[in-house]
């Protein structure tokens, strides 16, 4: 218990740094899902076409180019995900190579002497945010593939369905697409909070300038960026 009680008082910096990251992380990730419910913003506008995409694919007898787009989908996700195990693959490397990477750095500005300890130890918290992102690419893979069957099951335009059920079909589709997309999201944006990660191998000052500068730049990207402007702009003239 002493040697707890003094690696804490060693390491306060350190300590109060993660706590920062992760009211960061967590917090904007429980922020963005909230607001989106309300507010406009890239996951919420990209519904509402993925609806429109589903409604119009239902009228089609031919949904090559449906399945094409969705198969492109799968193939964004799962070069991510490929990626994420060549990550955790180099991660696993260098936890055999701690003392010579401080060595590589520590002659860097800024650079806040550290333990092989406090090293590996940032370095776990490093892995075990790719290896969420993979989980989470990987199920939104799982879940591009039910948006695939939901696609091949639903009826076409000589079934004769009223509007009413076209709707629904349309609406359960699109809902699974959006909730893979989402996930997918969720890896990407894990993967801009490793970015911070790598900041505190540095410093931890600089670790927390860097996890609320990632806050930022996400919420600009997905709730004030011209690329939502433009998913916003009337069709009509």
């Amino acid at each position: 218990m002493p040697e707890f009680l003094n690696f804490l008082t060693q390491n306060w910096l350190n300590l109060v740094a993660l706590i920062w990251f992760l009211i960061c992380f967590k917090g904007y990730m429980l922020y963005a899902e909230r607001k989106a419910r309300t507010t406009a913003c890239l996951s919420s506008i990209m519904h509402l076409y993925r609806t429109e995409w589903m409604r119009r694919m239902l009228d089609r007898d031919m949904r090559m180019a449906d399945t094409a787009a969705i198969a492109n989908l799968e193939r964004s996700v799962s070069f991510f995900a490929s990626t994420t195990i060549l990550v955790l693959a180099g991660l696993m490397t260098l936890l055999s190579y701690t003392e010579r990477a401080i060595t590589l750095v520590e002659h860097l500005p800024l650079v806040r002497p550290a333990t092989p300890l406090e090293w590996e130890l940032k370095l776990l918290v490093l892995l075990t945010l790719f290896i969420y992102a993979f989980f989470k690419f990987t199920w939104s893979l799982r879940q591009y593939g039910f948006v695939s069957v939901m696609v091949g099951s639903a009826p076409g335009p000589a079934d004769d369905l009223d509007e009413k059920h076209l709707q629904a079909h349309a609406a359960r589709i699109a809902k699974m697409s959006s909730i893979a997309a989402n996930n997918s999201n969720v890896g990407l944006r894990t993967y801009y909070f490793s970015l911070a990660v790598l900041a505190w191998l540095i410093n931890p000052w600089l670790f927390m300038a860097m996890s609320a500068g990632i806050v930022y730049v996400l919420y600009q990207r997905e709730f004030t960026s011209p690329t939502l402007k433009t998913l916003l702009m009337s069709t009509e003239i």
